[in-house]
């Protein structure tokens, strides 16, 4: 069987026409700018969604064509050498060409994904500790799936990833239909990170426009950091970190996270803030005594993976734990969550 030989599932009722190999073929795109989801405050009901486990680690694009591979972070960031392992193995599916949309994670012994661990991984460069789980396919050898609803992209997708030489290292994101809410709880039950319900039905389009959604057990976001505490027992460490968001073009004051940082974290953290210290806040509005107290200022450039419970009713975080830098948004593009009810 030919590498391009995989055919698009069958399915009762599959809308195929949409699909079709235009003649020469559909390009195969540079880069597409991903579908994004919306926080919301409980899952969606019934048959026309998919609900898929949340992921805790870095989203990437595959674009593979002539044997090789190459990642794409979700802003068009070109990180395959950054995760070699899983390029190499994309690059033996059984495909001419394809854009395959996933999550690069580490997984713990109990099957569970962790942006601690994974950024640990990419600072040691340890790519092969890594997995791949594939949730979409928006190409495949010369035909432009974003046409195609989503039910078809992953009955396909599945039928590639059947035949991948190392099914270890890539794997399908399986999915639940129906009402998401006994979906979400299974979840929180096994300590994972929320789920994300997707319409079945739909083509699919970039943007946060509601297609996708998104529940969450722990609340975890990114948050800029706009200065620090040193630590009390190291002064070549940080003991805090100092958050903000943006709002309108303004930095916003967020709080404090003063925990999940090993000593070793603690002092990459002070090294990476050095360049960026400056004598006054970037913060808009003017802070208080015991929010200024100790900190020195920082511009706000790093953006940090911040766990939490909740938001304090003045609109500061609530019990915050540090998971690890993210470098793959801009610190301007990081806004406070939204949730739609």
């Amino acid at each position: 069987m030919s590498k391009s030989s995989v055919q698009t599932p069958e399915r009762k009722g599959a809308r195929r026409g949409k699909t079709t190999r235009t003649r020469g073929g559909d390009a195969l795109p540079a880069f597409v700018a991903p579908c994004l989801a919306t926080l919301t405050d409980a899952p969606p009901a019934g048959e026309l969604w998919l609900h898929e486990i949340k992921l805790d680690g870095y989203r990437l694009q595959a674009r593979i064509t002539g044997g090789k591979t190459q990642l794409l972070t979700r802003s068009g960031l070109d990180w395959t050498a950054r995760f070699s392992s899983l390029a190499k193995s994309l690059s033996e599916l059984p495909v001419q060409s394809a854009l395959v949309e996933g999550e690069a994670v580490v997984l713990t012994e109990k099957g569970v994904s962790s942006f601690s661990a994974l950024v640990q991984a990419l600072e040691q460069g340890r790519s092969g500790d890594m997995t791949f789980v594939a949730f979409d396919l928006l190409y495949l050898d010369g035909v432009d799936m974003r046409r195609a609803p989503l039910i078809e992209r992953k009955d396909l997708l599945k039928a590639v990833l059947e035949r991948a030489a190392d099914p270890e290292r890539l794997r399908f994101s399986a999915h639940i239909s129906g009402s998401g809410v006994a979906v979400l709880k299974n979840a929180c039950k096994l300590g994972l990170e929320g789920i994300v319900s997707k319409r079945a039905d739909l083509p699919y389009r970039s943007g946060r426009i509601g297609d996708w959604l998104k529940s969450k057990c722990i609340q975890t976001d990114e948050f800029v950091i706009g200065g620090y505490v040193v630590s009390s027992v190291d002064a070549t460490a940080i003991g805090a970190l100092v958050l903000g968001t943006f709002e309108a073009g303004r930095f916003v004051y967020a709080g404090r996270v003063g925990t999940g940082f090993s000593h070793e974290t603690a002092r990459a953290l002070w090294r990476k803030l050095q360049p960026l210290k400056r004598k006054t806040s970037a913060f808009g509005d003017s802070l208080t005594a015991a929010q200024r107290r100790g900190v020195v200022w920082a511009g706000p450039k790093l953006v940090a993976q911040i766990d939490y419970r909740a938001w304090t009713r003045d609109g500061l975080l609530r019990h915050a734990s540090f998971k690890g830098l993210r470098e793959d948004k801009p610190a301007a593009e990081v806004a406070r969550p939204a949730v739609k009810h």
